[in-house]
């Protein structure tokens, strides 16, 4: 995206965390104005040497035209917005556009969205598909909705950032795309791990199993991109345990509301829950490593033991990306 295009309107970015950061920073690397806050200053304070700067409050960002937020929870996002201190808690002024590329409840996203109106603030609902190593690739996706002008004044924004920008209508329907699409995440990681313990424990190292799923018509972005973690057992976080549970609630929750049953995602939530109360007992930070943990909790329950293979497999997301455990 041209540098011009991006210093059309100034930014402000609320969230640096695991996601946050880097989104901003590849903003500011391509040109953008951004101003960041984050609740815990010092991680933010690194965005400097792109050129970003950090402010103290999310209300000092109140003057930026368009302003992104990334936050875990519904919570988290009202009180960086509509919260004491929040974007648009001023009375003398408010950003043009919120875009908000959390995964939370539709609920939380109309409650933003109606206090956002009576500031004469559009909300765009825009969560990604993707994570820290995913933006570096440049393969982020985004789902859209919100006001159709709103969106194509922010798309070259949204582009800068991701592969694909899809806008599927508007209030909070991007709200629903990605909860299903999470849902699914949850799906496939906990039906890759069954069967890939199924392979081993009949005799075929894990590399080799992955090695074919991943060039059959069942491979995936996400198979190759999760395979070094199943082969080489490298957990380090993309995405947790709990945060994926609290999108599987989300997901059955909706389901609940529209009358439709949802049995594989009930099954795929009682096993991550087992999971994540094993990750407790173990204690330490292992209920912080990475979803793909579900992968021990599957060799336990099938009386596997596991240990890294030390095989350099790519991840899929650059021709030349390996990882092989040290």
């Amino acid at each position: 995206m041209d540098a011009v295009n991006l210093a059309k309107h100034t930014l402000g970015w609320i969230g640096t965390g695991r996601m946050g950061f880097p989104m901003a920073a590849k903003l500011a690397q391509q040109g953008g104005r951004v101003a960041a806050y984050n609740r815990t200053r010092a991680k933010a304070e690194p965005l400097g040497q792109y050129g970003v700067s950090i402010v103290s409050r999310p209300g000092d960002l109140a003057d930026r035209d368009i302003v992104f937020t990334m936050v875990s929870t519904g919570a988290d996002l009202l009180e960086v917005t509509t919260g004491k201190d929040g974007v648009l808690s001023r009375a003398d002024r408010a950003p043009k556009i919120v875009i908000d590329a959390s995964t939370v409840s539709e609920e939380a996203s109309a409650e933003l969205r109606r206090e956002a109106k009576k500031r004469g603030t559009d909300l765009l609902a825009a969560p990604v598909s993707g994570n820290a190593k995913v933006i570096k690739a440049g393969k982020l996706s985004f789902v859209v909705s919100g006001p159709k002008a709103a969106f194509e004044t922010a798309r070259p924004y949204l582009e800068a950032l991701a592969v694909g920008v899809s806008y599927v209508g508007e209030g909070e329907l991007a709200r629903i795309v990605k909860i299903c699409h999470n849902m699914f995440l949850g799906i496939v990681a906990q039906s890759m791990a069954e069967i890939t313990i199924l392979a081993q424990k009949a005799g075929v190292p894990r590399h080799a199993f992955l090695d074919f799923l991943n060039k059959s018509v069942m491979g995936s972005t996400f198979t190759r991109y999760k395979t070094p973690a199943y082969v080489n057992l490298d957990f380090t976080t993309t995405f947790t345990p709990k945060l994926l549970r609290k999108d599987l609630d989300l997901g059955l929750a909706a389901g609940r509301a529209l009358d439709v049953p949802l049995p594989v995602t009930t099954a795929t939530r009682e096993v991550l829950q087992a999971h994540i109360g094993r990750a407790m007992l173990i204690g330490g930070d292992y209920v912080e490593k990475d979803f793909a943990t579900l992968l021990e909790h599957q060799a336990l329950l099938s009386g596997v033991k596991l240990v890294p293979e030390n095989v350099a497999v790519s991840d899929g997301l650059t021709p030349e990306a390996k990882s092989k455990a040290a």
